[in-house]
């Protein structure tokens, strides 16, 4: 599947699944673009992917729960490249906790910010230029926590809201853009494990039988799937079938 000449942009592209899913998308021939918190966190999955042989990839720096960092990455951008093909919204906050009360205001208002407010506004701010492009894909990494009657025994109940604001806000931008050909793709999987080094021998060797749980590598391969369908193929989401709790989303 080769990406040749598409223009692609990732969030929380430092670490984890958003740093697996750059070298991925590198490995395809992909033009890059990459936002994380910290431009340091940022420069550093560029500089691994430019060590691999890839020269095309940028890096940002992009703090969901700031709109002005938004504001600014997006202006950024624009001066780089004059369309985008794919947004990847990897970018958000896990928050854990038994109950209501166990985490801080200030841990509650950033979980929202970046993973909701962070999600619209980085979509809305980058929509001119996924506009300009021929083959534009909206990507959104939700969860099963953001599927109505979902239970999940750890996550906190801010990050059921968050995940909830996802679904709804990519539902209704599907309606909205599909006149416009822009594919808006959501992905609700359970807990799997995205801390597993793409670089290591061991990525190519993990189990991914029947009874195993979903692996990273499967999410990466149904994104992959989804934005090279021919354009009247418009698959609006992923659901997945959970197996067994692995780690957080």
């Amino acid at each position: 599947m080769d990406l040749t000449g598409h223009r692609i942009v990732i969030t929380g592209a430092g670490r984890d699944f958003g740093r697996a899913l750059a070298h991925h998308f590198a490995g395809l021939g992909a033009e890059l673009f990459l936002a994380a918190r910290t431009s340091a966190a940022a420069e550093a999955t560029r500089r691994e992917i430019r060590d691999r042989g890839h020269e095309q990839v940028h890096a940002f720096a992009c703090d969901l729960s700031v709109p002005a960092s938004i504001r600014s990455f997006a202006g950024e951008l624009g001066e780089r490249t004059d369309r985008i093909d794919v947004l990847v919204n990897n970018g958000a906050r896990w928050l854990e906790g038994p109950d209501l009360l166990s985490a801080s205001d200030e841990d509650v208002a950033d979980t929202i910010a970046s993973g909701g407010t962070g999600t619209i506004l980085v979509t809305k701010n980058l929509l001119p230029l996924l506009l300009a492009s021929a083959c534009p894909d909206v990507v959104t990494l939700v969860s099963t926590c953001g599927l109505p009657g979902a239970h999940h025994a750890r996550a906190h109940e801010a990050y059921y809201a968050v995940k909830n604001a996802q679904r709804g806000f990519t539902e209704a931008l599907s309606r909205r853009l599909r006149p416009h050909g822009v594919r808006v793709i959501s992905l609700f999987p359970p807990d799997f494990d995205s801390s597993r080094d793409i670089l290591a021998p061991e990525w190519d060797s993990i189990s991914r039988d029947t009874h195993s749980p979903l692996a990273a590598q499967s999410v990466i391969d149904c994104i992959t799937f989804a934005i090279r369908q021919p354009r009247d193929c418009f698959i609006n989401a992923f659901h997945f079938e959970p197996v067994s709790v692995t780690s957080a989303p």
